[in-house]
């Protein structure tokens, strides 16, 4: 079976761990033949920083339509906590990891309608529960110290259509928004609702983005990781291929390191 390894880009770094990227990765390899396997159900694995991701093709007529992918031992790691906030006040929230560890906050409570209209204040918000956690709190990986650090705030609330189960928004890295329901913490949240009794073996929920779009989640394992009780999730998406970029570096180029404001 093929094995892949990768690591994850966005515009202000590196992260550890991305699932709309390990979909879109599936559907790129397979379609465009770089990787042949055949088949309507092709599997690859997946080496990425946080361990090795099961991912399985669903094709009709020779396209890939949807990936679903196991993800790695996700668990919760803070249960029920509270902290002040400054300039914001208390903030009730968990910590979770799926691949990344994310700290989750009810949008209601808070007052933030997650949608375009709220969109900076969700940044706002997102960036200082963030580090109001990490200053207060240890986020210990129970093996790898690369990821023992909060790489996010996820805002969850109600779904707006009624066959969803919730809708959610992930602000990362220094304010950056994933507009997709985010792999990594829909994986998180598996292993937030099944250790919190809101989620059962084998229940498949399907969690909306900031845009709408979905992402499928189910736990479909148990299992011990170090001393976490942990699960692992299965996430289930969709992409599209979209364009294909060749970069250049200069080496005369003085800005060829890149540079960040923010």
């Amino acid at each position: 079976m093929p094995i892949l390894g990768l690591f994850f880009l966005h515009n202000e770094g590196y992260s550890t761990m991305c699932g709309h990227a390990i979909i879109a990765l599936a559907k790129l390899v397979l379609d465009t033949g770089m990787i042949q396997r055949e088949g309507n159900e092709p599997e690859l694995i997946i080496n990425a920083p946080p361990g090795k991701i099961y991912a399985k093709a669903f094709r009709k007529n020779g396209i890939v339509q949807k990936v679903s992918f196991k993800n790695v031992p996700s668990f919760l790691l803070l249960k029920d906590e509270e902290i002040n906030v400054p300039e914001i006040g208390k903030v009730k929230f968990d910590v979770a990891f799926g691949g990344a560890f994310y700290a989750f906050c009810d949008a209601n409570e808070l007052g933030l309608k997650i949608d375009e209209s709220d969109y900076n204040k969700l940044i706002d918000y997102g960036r200082k529960i963030k580090y109001a956690v990490m200053d207060n709190y240890e986020i210990k990986h129970p093996f790898e110290e690369d990821l023992s650090f909060l790489y996010g705030t996820i805002f969850t609330g109600k779904a707006k259509d009624s066959k969803n189960h919730s809708r959610n928004v992930c602000i990362f890295a220094e304010g950056e928004v994933d507009r997709s329901a985010t792999g990594s913490g829909v994986s998180a949240r598996a292993a937030l609702h099944y250790a919190k009794g809101e989620l059962n073996h084998n229940e498949k929920i399907t969690i909306e983005s900031i845009l709408g779009t979905t992402m499928d989640v189910e736990v479909v394992e148990t299992t011990e990781y170090g001393p976490h009780k942990a699960v692992i999730p299965e996430v289930t998406g969709t992409a599209f291929i979209t364009g294909q970029n060749e970069f250049y570096f200069d080496p005369n180029d003085p800005l060829k390191n890149g540079f960040i404001f923010r």
